[in-house]
């Protein structure tokens, strides 16, 4: 079995599910009602609230927070100093935590550093979202997304290389680094 190393500065509050062979790191709060699976990671400063779920494998890099209704599924990378949001509309003179919107982030997934997730999104499997950009709608499984707002650009392997794809049609493609290969359909990418 795999151990599980959690810093002495860490605050892991009484409850928490943590799954073997996990690494949380400096300054780190753990709320008590958080699902964290095996072999995850959780950088310095990185926040997990109560209705969180994080799937094995996931790497939660430096000062990240993940606020109530997040589900990050297995192996979703999320870059340094990236936010999710949980509320559409916030005011702190207005109570809404009734309005919570849920965010489900599809396995494989890249969060780059400082991107933004607005709620009520999902992103889909091996999606990657480039550094700075700004999700305010779904993305689709091997998306592509950059910009404020994020737009699609293009496709990319589970190996995080981009895909010689056409954005839109009927094309194949390999990955040169892993040899799997992808077929776009319309405007949908699977793996073959």
């Amino acid at each position: 079995m795999l151990d599980t190393f959690i810093h002495p500065s860490a605050i892991v509050d009484e409850g928490a599910q943590i799954g073997a062979g996990s690494r949380i790191w400096h300054w780190v709060h753990i709320c008590a009602e958080a699902k964290i699976g095996c072999e995850v990671s959780l950088g310095q400063n990185v926040f997990v609230a109560n209705k969180v779920t994080i799937g094995a494998r996931c790497k939660i890099q430096n000062n990240v927070s993940i606020y109530d209704n997040v589900i990050l599924e297995e192996g979703v990378f999320c870059g340094p100093s990236m936010v999710f949001t949980n509320v559409y509309n916030p005011r702190s003179l207005v109570e809404r935590k009734n309005e919570y919107k849920s965010t489900l982030v599809k396995k494989g997934a890249t969060l780059g550093a400082n991107c933004t997730i607005v709620c009520g999104v999902t992103i889909g499997k091996y999606a990657f979202v480039g550094a700075g950009a700004v999700v305010n709608k779904n993305i689709k499984p091997y998306a592509l997304m950059v910009g404020v707002p994020a737009k699609q650009i293009g496709w990319m392997s589970e190996y995080g290389e981009r895909l010689d794809l056409p954005l839109n049609g009927n094309s194949k493609t390999t990955c040169e680094y892993t040899n799997q290969e992808y077929q776009l359909i319309k405007d949908q990418v699977i793996r073959v």
